[in-house]
């Protein structure tokens, strides 16, 4: 028998993409493409990370298909129940990024809170460096509270960090009792409380029904005065146009955005044009050891293929 056949329609980085080669034949092209069209009644294996939807449409199209694997945490481009209906297993990375991710909320949040200005040439004018001195002034993290959306992983890792790194008081909300995976001092709260009482709102929510839009116009209204908003899960989840309206009145003092929807935005985008501001794209788990987590996905696709169980199946 032939090794099953994988397709992989988005990066695959070179390690992992040498390791499969040897475990399956692989061929790699966009879904839509003339090479995926040719091998898609024959494949077995699907990996995809996170432009790539697996629809129940699409499905149909692969009926020897056995596993999906998607190099990442959230499957919300994966049509779970579809592919249950149809006996396909589901794999991902569940703890590829969170470290980084993390680590990141805390790099775009020192920036919006402690200004900085590099004075180049002004060096040494003495009346250049005595008046920056004089007027840029931060905000310590050890006098705020830290809200986190969504006390999952990545959550978990944000409110540890906050506690224990910075000193900041936690508090959080969840759809289910996490409490028993909370490992640092944290407070569950509703989320009335949680936007009330939150200096930073940070969310880490997945895409699932209900959270698309979960932060608009009645959300950014409850939140504290000049409260920060960091989204590093999934654009669909903030109303992007109530968020300008709320920083635009002072409402909120900034806010960071590593996620969009449509990505990438739209040149319309009012939130391009505002002060206080950090938008970035999408990059929030682009670390060397992130990347490198989230491509070996490639291990459960091939454990499925060969009859074994995987480590990460979806939840």
């Amino acid at each position: 028998m032939p090794p099953p056949l994988v397709l992989v329609t988005e990066e695959s980085d070179a390690p992992q993409d040498r390791w499969l080669v040897e475990h399956a034949r692989v061929v790699h092209a966009p879904l839509g493409s003339p090479e995926a069209d040719r091998v898609l009644p024959e494949i077995e294996g699907l990996l995809v990370r996170t432009y790539t939807q697996v629809t129940d449409a699409v499905l149909d199209s692969m009926p020897k298909l056995r596993v999906v694997g998607r190099g990442g945490v959230g499957l919300e481009n994966i049509d779970v129940p579809a592919c249950r209906r149809r006996g396909i297993e589901v794999v991902h990375t569940p703890e590829a990024n969170t470290e980084a991710v993390a680590e990141f909320v805390f790099g775009v949040l020192l920036r919006l809170l402690r200004p900085t200005y590099n004075f180049g040439d002004e060096v040494s004018d003495p009346v250049a460096f005595k008046r920056y001195r004089q007027t840029i002034r931060g905000r310590q993290l050890d006098e705020m509270t830290m809200g986190v959306l969504g006390m999952g992983r990545i959550g978990r890792r944000v409110g540890a960090i906050a506690s224990g790194g910075f000193g900041m008081r936690v508090l959080y909300n969840d759809l289910v009792d996490v409490s028993g995976l909370v490992s640092c001092p944290a407070t569950s709260v509703d989320k009335a409380t949680l936007y009330r009482e939150s200096d930073v709102l940070t969310l880490h929510v997945d895409l699932r029904r209900g959270n698309e839009g979960l932060i608009g116009a009645g959300a950014l209204a409850q939140m504290k005065p000049g409260a920060l908003l960091v989204n590093t899960c999934r654009g669909e989840v903030v109303d992007a146009e109530a968020l300008a309206d709320a920083l635009a009145s002072g409402r909120l003092g900034g806010a960071a955005l590593d996620v969009f929807a449509p990505e990438p935005p739209p040149r319309s985008l009012r939130l391009l044009s505002m002060e206080h501001v950090l938008l970035t794209p999408h990059i929030a788990a682009r670390t060397v050891t992130a990347m490198d987590n989230m491509s070996w996905v490639v291990r459960d696709v091939v454990a499925v293929l060969e009859g074994r169980a995987p480590r990460f199946p979806a939840p």
